[in-house]
């Protein structure tokens, strides 16, 4: 339970966030179904009203069909101008060469379309749900935010990820606890070539397990072999004989041959792990 001091202190955040989108007037909100894109959607709405508060949702291979469909229904419960768009980053060259910008390419992609949007909206701003924990992070999509002049109201708002949840929650939004998901090709190794077939892979992968019941978890694509990510505490369950030969079954049914599952557990980011690795070796051998 609140206590009046945590409040204070959650109201007064709240109020630094309605202030940043206020003052813009009329705001597109990049939104992904995420609980930060979510924030900023929701209070844009509250703050500017309907009809100056559209959220857009970019609409491609990358983006899981359930992720589209909660991401759907949130935006009706919020009542929501939601609009669908299809960026098209699947048909660049630099995107499926999916080297270490590939996130570069794909913010790109959406932005331009919302920049077009934006002109035949007569909305001169667009918001994204980037936190101030989210800039210290490998994303190359922050420069194509920044190219594409493109506001962050929550960094405005001095808000983290655990202080945007703490208002999400203040305000009744029902993902304010929704573990952080990514696009399908983060799911994919730096350097291995990602196309529609391969992402419907990983997702039909990651249906298995989520039709089981897991939840915070990814699979991750190695060619022939699925490496399974997935909190520590699950890990107990999916030993059992009856899930684990389910989930041998299913993801070889997706076209994986071998399944794996990786003891460190699910740890956001962790495909970034190869940069890191990459450039220590480097180090090394100067």
């Amino acid at each position: 339970m609140d206590t009046d001091g945590n409040h204070g202190e959650i109201a007064a955040m709240l109020g630094r966030l309605e202030e940043a989108v206020r003052r813009r007037g009329r705001v597109i909100t990049a939104y992904s179904g995420g609980v930060d894109s979510t924030l900023v959607a929701a209070v844009a709405r509250r703050v500017l009203g309907k009809d100056n508060a559209p959220a857009v949702i970019g609409d491609s291979p990358s983006l899981p069909r359930d992720e589209l469909r909660q991401a759907r229904e949130i935006a009706r419960g919020l009542d929501l101008d939601l609009i669908e768009v299809r960026p098209g980053e699947q048909d660049d060259r630099g995107y499926q060469a999916n080297e270490s910008d590939r996130c570069y390419f794909c913010k790109t992609y959406l932005y331009e379309a919302l920049q077009r949007l934006s002109g035949e909206l007569g909305i001169p701003y667009i918001a994204n749900g980037t936190n101030v924990d989210d800039q210290g992070d490998h994303r190359p999509g922050l420069e194509a935010a920044d190219e594409a002049a493109v506001i962050s109201p929550i960094v405005e708002a001095g808000l983290g990820k655990a202080q945007v949840r703490d208002v999400a929650q203040h305000l009744g939004l029902v993902n304010w606890d929704k573990p952080a998901a990514a696009c399908l090709a983060s799911r994919v190794p730096y350097g291995t070539e990602v196309t529609p077939k391969l992402l419907a892979q990983v997702e039909s992968a990651e249906s298995v397990l989520r039709g089981l019941g897991f939840e915070g978890f990814r699979v991750r694509h190695h060619g022939q072999v699925a490496r399974i990510e997935l909190p520590l505490n699950q890990l107990e369950r999916l030993m059992r004989e009856e899930v684990r030969k389910a989930v041998v079954e299913g993801i070889r049914g997706a076209g994986y041959l071998y399944v794996s599952v990786d003891l460190e557990g699910f740890r956001s980011g962790s495909g970034n792990l190869a940069l890191t690795v990459s450039a220590a070796g480097r180090d090394l051998g100067r």
